[in-house]
């Protein structure tokens, strides 16, 4: 599994402190991304929270999340969430450690008060001795929140004094970003009033990965409430370990509804799901893998928009157009850009790859984020397309019509049959998955091929096979 070391710095950690009138929260930044350009340490906001003891909590969820593993609980995990400023609202983002939960607080434009939200994105500081602090946050303090260094840290301060150096896999770069693409596909499932929600989040079993191994799970909404179905009929949403979503437990006597999130069933098979739990002034959402030990970064969501040139192309052209929106239109998209729609939402998902768009589920809309990662990486990485990529460039498919035949590199001959524009394979990927988590590389390579791929100018990147 390739690996890099992410430095994190910061001019210094992050504190919860008594102020004039209340309590500051100082949260720090490190380099990051602009409408400037790149900074070494972004102010986004300086104000007010307006219900402080709901942002706390949320923050710990957040952080909760980004420090956790739910599969293979004995390895370490943490890595500082992520914090982009859109204009109208805040957005903390962290991903787990295993790769199978992502976790996001919106605090919107409601939940702040006495000043401007900035644009960009980075990491931010959250430390030990800050989530024990934000634990004690009562409901009358008031709270000044500052995102971003202080103006006199800006002019005085020489240099970063606290550095976090922590290990960032490709699976997990490439989980946040086929995270974003999965939800895409969600449309809502179920809303329950609070009372509802709050029982039925308690009722959850507990119990890690024993949890877990019963398989996938399934709910499906009656009334105001949800009930456990044996089977997944239509209108079902898959909870697929249950004991993932303890970091809502935090926020549970705040909120105001639960909204659940997830695709349309269209078989038996574990599916992906998002659990929004709506707030004063925010909204804490969880999104899980299919399954607790599988991670998003095998789904495979994001394959056919990095198969082509055109996509590459077309995602330059869109990147250019994006304005930190907290929601992203794809119709003035494409009247902006000239693309057709469908193009448009193309290129939105190849910038989701290098983590410069996410996934709204309660807007259904993409926002603008870049996320501070070495995420470009995750596409020259991705073993089933740099060995698609390797297949074209031996010659080793031959279109035949509706059906094509790919020479493995084993000299096994795979047939790759085309059904109103969706592939299906002979080979054991596609047997095993029937087109769940993506195409297999035989399939990608015959789409690259019949899109007109030129895969001579990215062999450069591809320097040996993969699965």
């Amino acid at each position: 599994m390739t690996r890099s070391l992410q430095a994190v710095a910061y001019r210094q950690p992050s504190v919860l402190e008594s102020a004039a009138g209340g309590q500051l929260l100082g949260l720090e930044t490190s380099r990051g991304a602009t409408p400037s350009g790149v900074e070494d340490h972004p102010r986004f906001f300086t104000g007010f929270l307006t219900s402080p003891q709901v942002a706390a909590a949320g923050l710990l969820a957040v952080a909760d999340v980004a420090a956790a593993r739910y599969y293979q609980r004995q390895l370490p995990a943490s890595l500082d969430p992520v914090v982009t400023g859109n204009g109208d609202r805040l957005r903390f983002e962290s991903f787990s450690g295993c790769g199978g939960v992502y976790a996001r607080l919106d605090v919107l434009e409601a939940g702040l008060d006495g000043g401007e939200v900035g644009h960009g994105t980075t990491n931010v500081d959250v430390n030990n001795p800050l989530r024990e602090a934000l634990s004690r946050v009562g409901t009358a303090d008031p709270l000044h929140l500052r995102v971003g260094p202080e103006e006199l840290a800006v002019t005085t301060m020489d240099g970063p004094v606290v550095e976090k150096k922590v290990p960032l896999p490709d699976r997990w770069l490439r989980g946040f970003a086929e995270a974003q693409v999965i939800a895409a596909g969600f449309d809502l499932r179920a809303e329950l009033p609070a009372a509802e929600a709050v029982r039925f989040l308690r009722a959850l079993p507990r119990g890690g990965s024993r949890a877990s191994s019963v398989g996938p799970r399934w709910v499906v909404p009656a009334g105001r409430s949800l009930r456990p179905t044996t089977r997944p009929v239509p209108g079902a949403v898959c909870l697929p370990g249950p004991d993932r979503l303890i970091a809502l437990q935090r926020v549970l006597r705040h909120a105001t509804a639960l909204r659940v999130y997830g695709p349309p069933v269209t078989s038996a098979a574990a599916a992906a799901s998002a659990w929004e739990v709506v707030l004063p002034g925010m909204r804490l959402t969880l999104t899980l893998s299919p399954d607790a030990s599988r991670g998003f970064s095998g789904e495979g969501g994001v394959l056919d928009a990095l198969a082509t040139d055109e996509a590459a192309a077309d995602a330059e052209l869109i990147s250019v157009l994006l304005a930190w929106e907290p929601r992203i239109d794809t119709a003035d998209l494409a009247a902006a850009s000239g693309l057709e729609p469908e193009r448009v939402r193309a290129a939105l998902v190849r910038l989701g790859t290098s983590g410069r768009v996410g996934y709204d589920t309660a807007e259904a809309a993409y926002f603008h984020r870049e996320l501070p990662y070495d995420a470009e990486r995750v596409e020259r990485h991705n073993p089933r397309l740099r060995s698609a990529r390797a297949l074209v460039a031996a010659g080793a498919v031959a279109l035949e019509g509706t059906l094509a035949t790919v020479t493995a590199e084993d000299g096994h001959v795979h047939r790759v049959r085309d059904e109103a524009g969706v592939l299906s394979c002979s080979c054991l990927w596609w047997a095993k998955y029937r087109g769940g988590r993506g195409p297999c590389k035989h399939a990608l390579a015959v789409r690259m091929v019949r899109r007109g791929a030129a895969p001579e100018q990215d062999m450069a990147r591809v320097d040996g096979g993969a699965r």
